[in-house]
């Protein structure tokens, strides 16, 4: 019975070998979904590489202790006469039970400490983004280039009310992703504007909190295009479920024309700022700017949530006079939900969604707010 019970502890000891290899295997296979995703980067190859480390460390020490166990459970049961020992203080399993674990301590750190390492080397990057949490969208800013922008969850009211099915990127699709080149070392300033979320890329393991006075940074390195989906991880309101991450990773060519488009938005920006706009055209821009950026709250028929979100139908602050309404967007309204916008919207975006609310719905102010009365109010502050 003693050779049964120890060629049963000799086979789990040859299980213990065999899984690591047959582990491999599995851990490649794509019909897996049960393990951490390898991702696409330096930091998140880092990242697996130790999560799988310490899980066969930890599968082997388990075989190892629970296959003892059982042995000896067997082995030396009461039906065959087995007596129990009874010692106290014994010096050897003391010393045994300190040293074994403390090695394996010592041996698990060693790979940890390189993958953090790895993971915390934000020094000498090629490219600066700064990425800023509002409620509930990002900014993007891409240091030195001048190119700054909005990212804000596309998926309309109906399909999340219900009133349309489900599109294939339902909650998962932004109007402007992070876009980023390959081979290139990008390091993440990331901060919040208002409360704390944190930006997350599962793919590029990747993910920092966005504390408002704070930043923290991450990096990432690629060589594979593509389009990589996180999302905040930080409950940060009522509308967290609904800030979604997208980067679109391009090769270095496509990277280039992109940014210099987006460098030329950003001139033509500027140079609309001392334009005379016509009612027409602010009423057909601020349309747009107040669905995009407004409608989430107040409704896209300016009827607001009755107790949550006010309206801006009929409002005194649309109704009254002009210098009120662009201190609301530029300064917020401390207190409440209502953010300030001086920095997620351009002056023109401003002017043009304080003139599409004045005289929308029934509104009918009639006056026109012009791009360089947002820019005298944000001067004379």
């Amino acid at each position: 019975m003693l050779k049964r019970a120890q060629a049963l502890f000799l086979s789990l000891l040859s299980l213990v070998v065999l899984l690591p290899i047959a582990g491999s295997a599995l851990a490649e296979s794509s019909a897996s979904q049960l393990n951490m995703p390898q991702g696409v980067t330096e930091v998140s190859q880092a990242a697996y590489d130790i999560h799988m480390i310490m899980i066969w460390v930890c599968t082997v020490i388990g075989i190892g202790v629970f296959g003892f166990m059982f042995y000896v459970m067997y082995a030396h049961r009461k039906s065959r006469g087995a007596v129990a020992e009874n010692f106290h203080e014994h010096l050897g399993v003391e010393l045994l039970w300190t040293i074994v674990p403390t090695i394996i301590l010592i041996v698990m750190a060693f790979p940890a400490t390189t993958a953090l390492l790895k993971v915390y080397d934000t020094d000498n990057p090629d490219i600066e983004i700064k990425i800023t949490g509002y409620q509930w969208k990002w900014q993007y800013e891409y240091l030195g280039e001048g190119v700054k922008f909005m990212s804000e969850l596309r998926t309309s009211d109906d399909e999340v009310y219900g009133r349309e099915p489900k599109g294939e990127h339902y909650l998962r699709e932004v109007t402007e992703p992070l876009v980023l080149p390959v081979g290139k070392k990008i390091r993440f300033l990331v901060t919040g504007n208002d409360v704390i979320h944190s930006w997350w890329v599962p793919d590029f393991g990747v993910k920092r909190d966005a504390v408002p006075g704070l930043f923290t940074a991450g990096w990432a390195k690629t060589d594979k295009p593509g389009t990589y989906v996180g999302e905040c991880t930080e409950l940060c309101g009522q509308g967290h479920a609904f800030m979604p991450v997208v980067v679109e990773v391009k090769e270095q060519a496509e990277y280039d024309a992109w940014l210099a488009n987006k460098k030329a938005e950003a001139v033509e920006y500027a140079s609309t700022i001392g334009k005379e706009w016509t009612a027409e055209e602010l009423m057909t821009k601020g349309e747009g700017v107040y669905l995009q950026s407004c409608a989430g709250c107040h409704q896209a028929d300016g009827g607001g949530i009755p107790g949550v979100f006010p309206a801006i139908k009929g409002s005194p602050i649309a109704l009254g006079p002009q210098i009120g309404h662009i201190a609301v967007l530029i300064d917020g309204v401390p207190g409440s939900a209502m953010q300030s916008f001086a920095d997620q919207l351009s002056e023109v975006n401003i002017a043009a969604v304080i003139h599409y609310q004045r005289n929308a719905w029934g509104n009918d102010v009639g006056d026109v707010t012009q791009p360089i009365d947002v820019l005298n109010y944000k001067q004379s502050k």
